[in-house]
């Protein structure tokens, strides 16, 4: 008898985003969910692929990474769990390879045709978001906007200026290209969901704290899928940020429902 290895989950992040900024996330996330492995690839144009030029598509940025865990000697079937961006490639890989997907977990995502644009992005969010495409040398300015917009946690002023110091020193490492971002926003803005749920165990998770993107968003979808929907009461956007302990909490209560 030949026992299976129980499959990993993959984690991928969204906008300009990588894996470093999972932080604390992932060790609570591998408590929770073990013995499956917790994976964490970066969207091509992010993280150490930063020196690509990333797709313009989500199904283009998906293929991306089952390349590359494919070139790592990783196989199907998988778990996965995506933010924002990275959850539309989960759809679109649930979509598209549904054999290769054992579940799949969606954080404050915002999905067409469920939801209009000022859902999708907040229109206090238009500007600062214009902004960053103009900050390109900035890393410090750029970060400071984007903890400003996706995270709504109470840090003390000493832990707010460490992670702000970590960001920084991520894109000053991996600095992602004005063209990739630019890509990445419009790979979001045109990705259009399928009207009826992949055929794949789904949870929705969502936050009623989200300054980026309307927790309607969340509501919707799971609504018109008939999927379960969880949503923290005052997280921001960056849900594994702020309340890391309960969404790991959340995905392990999934796992342990599943075949």
């Amino acid at each position: 008898m030949v026992l299976r290895t129980p499959a990993p989950w993959v984690l991928l992040r969204g906008l300009t985003r990588e894996a470093g900024h999972w932080g604390e996330f992932v060790p609570l996330l591998r408590e929770a969910v073990a013995p499956h492995a917790v994976l964490t690839p970066d969207l091509p144009g992010n993280g150490l692929r930063w020196a690509e030029r990333s797709a313009a598509t989500v199904p283009a940025l998906m293929e991306a990474v089952r390349a590359e865990l494919a070139a790592q000697g990783l196989h199907p079937p998988y778990r996965l769990l995506g933010m924002s961006l990275g959850a539309m490639a989960c759809v679109a890989w649930a979509e598209r390879h549904a054999d290769e997907v054992e579940a799949m977990v969606l954080v404050n995502t915002s999905l067409r045709p469920f939801s209009g644009l000022h859902q999708r992005l907040l229109p206090r969010a238009w500007w600062p978001l214009a902004r960053l495409l103009t900050l390109g040398a900035e890393p410090e300015a750029i970060e400071r906007v984007v903890l400003a917009l996706t995270s709504r946690n109470d840090f003390s002023e000493a832990a707010r200026a460490q992670l702000h110091a970590h960001w920084v020193d991520l894109r000053q490492r991996h600095p992602v290209s004005r063209a990739s971002a630019l890509n990445q926003l419009l790979a979001a803005a045109h990705y259009r969901a399928p009207l009826v749920a992949p055929a794949v165990p789904i949870l929705v998770a969502g936050t009623h704290g989200d300054r980026l993107v309307s927790p309607r968003c969340s509501e919707a979808l799971a609504g018109h899928w008939r999927v379960p929907l969880v949503q923290h009461a005052d997280a921001g956007h960056d849900l594994p940020l702020d309340a890391a302990e309960w969404l790991a909490a959340q995905v392990g209560r999934f796992q342990s429902g599943l075949p």
